[in-house]
């Protein structure tokens, strides 16, 4: 555990707080996925949002996440750290402006640390409510997955017609659940704890 060891030292963090905030969180969170149930596809294995991706991470939920890390066997720990380390390997030869990687914490495409996961991961799938009133729409959409059975890919919109056509009560919704409002300081104040920096996942590995 060369790598996860030197980010565990000095760890001081209590998560009780922490863990509350997450049950406010997950139950509002679990009660829109219910009411969208008729759009959703997630499953385990799926593991679309997993990959090519840059994962936001505060660091309260690095710390919460490499927790999880420490219930895991051996072995499964070991295919991480190496994991890990390739694409630390591969972040610091990268030239471009956005680093994308799989999550390194995936494992045939499972997440190891599911109940440690971060925010970002506990919220993606629904339809986000952006500014001025617009909705943005999960990406797996356009690969057949949630809420494709209502998409009008043309149109980059949630289609009236589809809709009507699937016969069915509950209508498509927008939830306000980014990242930035999901980890803001009024969770913080309310809850007593801080969510501290924020970065891409794999950046909180790399010594600067």
């Amino acid at each position: 555990m060369i790598i996860i060891e030197g980010k565990l030292c000095n760890n001081n963090f209590m998560f009780e707080n922490y863990e509350r905030y997450l049950g406010l969180i997950n139950n509002k969170l679990l009660k829109f996925f219910e009411e969208q149930k008729p759009y959703i596809k997630c499953q385990k294995g799926c593991a679309k949002c997993c990959k090519n991706a840059e994962f936001p991470y505060s660091k309260m939920e690095f710390k919460y996440l490499l927790s999880g890390f420490l219930t895991l066997n051996k072995e499964t720990q070991d295919i991480i750290e190496n994991k890990i380390k390739e694409t630390v390997d591969k972040k610091k030869k990268f030239q471009g402006d956005k680093f994308l990687y799989d999550c390194p914490f995936l494992i045939n495409d499972v997440c190891s640390v599911y109940d440690y996961r971060g925010i970002i991961c506990r919220a993606f799938g629904l339809i986000e409510s952006v500014k001025d009133g617009n909705s943005k729409i999960p990406f797996c959409a356009y690969i057949g997955l949630n809420y494709s059975n209502v998409l009008d890919k043309d149109e980059n919109l949630i289609s009236e017609i589809k809709f009507k056509a699937l016969e069915i009560e509950q209508k498509p919704l927008s939830y306000n659940i980014g990242y930035k409002f999901l980890t803001n300081e009024d969770f913080e104040k309310k809850y007593n704890f801080k969510f501290e920096e924020k970065k891409a996942l794999i950046d909180w590995f790399i010594n600067e």
